[in-house]
């Protein structure tokens, strides 16, 4: 029996990801990359893209080792946990839910996810690319309140997110480094009846697409309802994280 927390390292896009290259593979049990972070480091374990992710952008050798995770992996995953309107439709909270599900961690630990884009200069590791948190969508209304959910339903779960950037970011998690988090303990003091209400909340609204297509079921949703949900959670994060 052992002590050691369970350490999934999820990789995005943003500039500061090529910090992560020079960190030891033996520091996580898994390493889990989105769209074109796979670019980083050649040891990764998983590699979450959506439907249009362009095919000539995809890696062009998959060792055995490595699985390739597409959306009918990942919609029942994020589907389980609530869905896409209240998770959220950016791939840094779908890749955190699906790796919450199939690799049942005890610390998500993101880095390059910060959703924070310059005006001027590099947005991605590779240069420029198309923002999806900047998208007019009624899931990426409030990033901050969506990161503050993920932590929560994992924090349910008994794992903790935190975020390995030292930059501003969306990301409402707690500042980590990426070393030692095996041996680390994080407060994952849950307020359940709350977090189970706020539950409730969003089953009663029943803002559901078992598709994961959410954008063609977008005019039954209530945006003043999904702000209300997102300020709930806010709130709840701000309480745990306090403990």
């Amino acid at each position: 029996m052992t002590d050691e927390q369970k350490v999934v390292l999820i990789l995005g896009s943003g500039p500061n990801v090529t910090v992560s290259r020079d960190w030891p593979a033996e520091w996580f049990d898994h390493i889990v990359v989105m769209n074109n972070a796979w670019r980083v480091r050649p040891d990764w374990n998983a590699l979450v893209y959506p439907e249009d992710f362009p095919t000539d952008r995809m890696p062009s050798d998959v060792a055995p080792h490595q699985k390739l995770v597409d959306a009918d992996a990942f919609v029942p995953a994020q589907n389980r946990f609530g869905g896409f309107v209240y998770a959220g439709g950016t791939m840094a909270y779908t890749t955190g839910y699906w790796a919450l599900s199939a690799l049942r961690p005890t610390v998500l630990a993101f880095m390059g996810c910060d959703m924070v884009y310059p005006a001027t200069g590099k947005t991605h590791f590779y240069g420029t690319g198309t923002a999806d948190p900047l998208r007019d969508d009624i899931t990426l209304r409030d990033l901050g309140a969506k990161s503050a959910r993920l932590a929560l339903v994992a924090a349910e779960q008994g794992c903790a997110c935190v975020n390995l950037s030292q930059d501003p970011s969306a990301l409402l998690f707690p500042r980590a480094k990426p070393d030692n988090l095996r041996n680390r303990r994080f407060s994952l003091d849950l307020d359940r009846a709350r977090y189970a209400a706020l539950r409730d909340k969003e089953d009663a609204l029943g803002y559901h697409t078992p598709t994961g297509r959410y954008w063609e079921d977008v005019d039954k949703v209530d945006p003043t309802a999904v702000a209300a949900l997102d300020q709930g959670w806010r709130d709840l994060f701000g309480i745990t994280a306090g403990s």
